[in-house]
């Protein structure tokens, strides 16, 4: 009798066990509410800023080139996409995506995911706002926070060599 409640006990351990092991370490987060996700709104008509703009510079006290990819889509969406290109080492970037809009001749960039994660749309560091101090067929100048950004017109399906 003793050994059937050894044996007993023994599988009970066990299956608590393998439970245990499959338990979740820590909740996961809660997926974003879609109806608390703003949706992007469509640029009008021929709005001159949507398409591919590419920017090349160098920051003091950084070793290499900083590409940036800014893709403004009609239908308001855009993906930003930050690229630091050195020599002897693989590059390193950031990709955002989120809408764009254009307020007076300001342009608005609201990011939404950074990196494929979901953001706090409660923090102001993912609205980036650019006075449009130019915009052509072929070059785009903005000045922000940090200065001004010079970018060209790039092709439709242009994307950033990694």
């Amino acid at each position: 009798m003793d050994r059937i409640r050894i044996h007993a006990l023994a599988a009970c351990a066990a299956v608590l066990g393998t439970l245990a092991a499959c338990a979740p370490i820590k909740p996961a987060p809660a997926p974003m509410d879609a109806a608390a996700a703003p949706s992007c709104t469509a640029a009008a008509a021929g709005d001159s800023l949507v398409g591919n703009w590419l920017s090349v510079s160098s920051q003091k006290g950084v070793a290499g080139a900083l590409r940036t990819l800014y893709t403004l889509n009609p239908d308001g969406t855009m993906n930003y996409v930050e690229q630091i290109k050195r020599p002897r080492t693989p590059s390193q970037g950031l990709y955002e995506a989120g809408c764009w809009s254009r307020d007076g001749q300001s342009l608005v960039l609201r990011t939404l995911e950074s990196n494929g994660s979901p953001v706090n749309l409660d923090d102001p560091i993912y609205t980036n706002r650019y006075r449009v101090d130019r915009v052509s067929a072929t070059e785009l100048r903005l000045s922000g926070p940090n200065g001004t950004v010079k970018a060209r017109r790039m092709s439709p399906g242009y994307r950033l060599p990694f």
